[in-house]
């Protein structure tokens, strides 16, 4: 299978996870897209807790009932892509920047399955620029320590403010995002604890210790991945 049929099959496997009556949060990106369609085909009594609008406007077009978090107390479920799956099932995300929110969904649920093409697997995260979300006011101060907090962590890049036709990226909480390229993230509990020290630091993509599972496709078909 090419990359796109991995990312089908991976997404069909997740849905074959959900149940009736489950809460079930609902991941961004291209891979969670093909999730969400599959989930949707289903026709199971669910309610959706999405990660973005962009996946809050494609779950509503194909039906699904939806929440927004807080009105719902705990989710049975969540279900997302990644840009990177390394060792214990560490990830970085935010390719789509919505970071932030999928973190908040992900902590409040029970399960977190992340789905995925072959390609995502790394032996060592990094090789993916680190997204990191910061508020927008007097961002260019927050990106110089940023570097120091890199730099604490032997990582000396600087981040890169990510900019699409012309204009910098917002994200739906209205912030910023910068991109670090960090090449080798050697010790990632270490820098994620170092950059939400920094002020001005919403959040990043570092995803540590909340998968409990990982769906790949692969040429075969599908590998299930465990911590």
């Amino acid at each position: 299978m090419d990359a796109e049929a991995q990312k089908k099959a991976a997404g069909e496997a997740a849905a074959a996870l959900v149940e009736s009556g489950m809460v079930v949060g609902l991941g961004t990106g291209s891979t969670a897209a093909w999730f969400v369609k599959a989930l949707a085909a289903r026709g199971l009594d669910v309610t959706g807790v999405p990660t973005s609008q962009a996946t809050a406007d494609l779950a509503a077009s194909l039906g699904l009932r939806l929440a927004e978090l807080g009105e719902v107390r705990e989710l049975d479920l969540t279900v997302d892509g990644a840009d990177e799956i390394g060792p214990g099932l560490s990830l970085i995300k935010g390719g789509g920047a919505a970071l932030l929110r999928e973190k908040l969904v992900w902590e409040a649920s029970r399960r977190c399955v992340v789905i995925a093409e072959a390609a995502k697997r790394v032996p060592i995260l990094g090789r993916f620029p680190l997204p990191i979300e910061v508020v927008a006011f007097g961002h260019e101060t927050t990106a110089l320590r940023i570097c120091d907090a890199l730099a604490e962590c032997d990582i000396g890049v600087a981040p890169r403010l990510r900019v699409r036709d012309g204009a910098p990226v917002r994200t739906d909480n209205g912030n910023l995002i910068y991109d670090a390229p960090c090449g080798r993230i050697e010790e990632p509990s270490a820098l994620a604890a170092a950059l939400k020290s920094v002020t001005g630091v919403v959040d990043h993509g570092l995803f540590l210790d909340l998968a409990d599972q990982a769906l790949v496709g692969v040429a075969e078909g599908v590998v299930t991945l465990e911590p």
